[in-house]
C-alpha cells in the first residue's frame, strides 16, 4: 500500500523528460554534421564532373571555331582531286613503284574474271556432278563407238570375201 501511495512528484517526471530531450538533441547534434559533409561531399563531386563536361564542351568548341575559321580552304580541299597530288617517293624506290603499278594494271585487268570465279564457288558442287555425269556419258559413248568399229571392221571384211570370190 505504501507503494501505491508513493507518487512521483511531477517536477521529477519534467526533469526526465528533459533528459530524454537533451539525449535527443545531443545525437541530432552528432548527425547533422556527418549529413551535411555528405551533401558537401556530393554536391562537391557532381561540381567535378560538370566542370570536366564544361571543359571538354569548350575543346569542342574551340575546335569547330578553328575549322569555321579555315572553311574556305577546308572546301578547296574537299573539292579538288587528291589523284592530282603527286607523292614524293625517293629515286632508288621508283624502280619498285613502277613494277607495283604494273603489277596493279594486270590486276585490276583479271579483277573481273577473279570476281566471277569467287561468284561461281558456291556453284563448284553442281559443277563436278554434272562433270561426273557427263563423263559417264562419254564412257558410254565410247563403248559403244568401240563396238559399232568392231561391226564396221566386221562388215569390211565380209565385203572383202564377198568380192573376192
Amino acid at each position: 500500500t505504501l507503494d501505491s501511495t508513493c507518487t512521483t512528484p511531477p517536477c521529477f517526471m519534467k526533469f526526465s523528460e528533459m533528459e530524454k530531450l537533451a539525449n535527443i538533441e545531443a545525437e541530432i547534434s552528432e548527425v547533422q554534421p556527418v549529413v551535411l559533409s555528405v551533401t558537401t561531399i556530393d554536391s562537391t563531386l557532381q561540381f567535378y564532373f560538370i566542370g570536366q563536361k564544361c571543359e571538354m564542351l569548350q575543346d569542342m568548341n574551340r575546335h569547330l571555331e578553328a575549322v569555321l575559321k579555315n572553311k574556305k580552304a577546308l572546301r578547296k580541299r574537299l573539292i579538288k582531286p587528291r589523284c592530282q597530288d603527286s607523292l614524293p617517293i625517293e629515286a632508288t624506290f621508283h624502280k619498285y613503284v613502277v613494277e607495283l603499278l604494273t603489277e596493279a594494271m594486270t590486276f585490276i585487268e583479271k579483277l573481273e574474271s577473279h570476281l566471277q570465279t569467287v561468284r561461281s564457288i558456291p556453284e563448284v558442287p553442281n559443277t563436278v556432278k554434272n562433270m561426273d555425269t557427263a563423263l559417264t556419258k562419254t564412257e558410254l559413248l565410247v563403248i559403244e563407238l568401240e563396238e559399232l568399229t568392231d561391226q564396221i571392221l566386221k562388215w569390211r571384211e565380209l565385203q572383202k570375201e564377198v568380192y573376192s570370190d
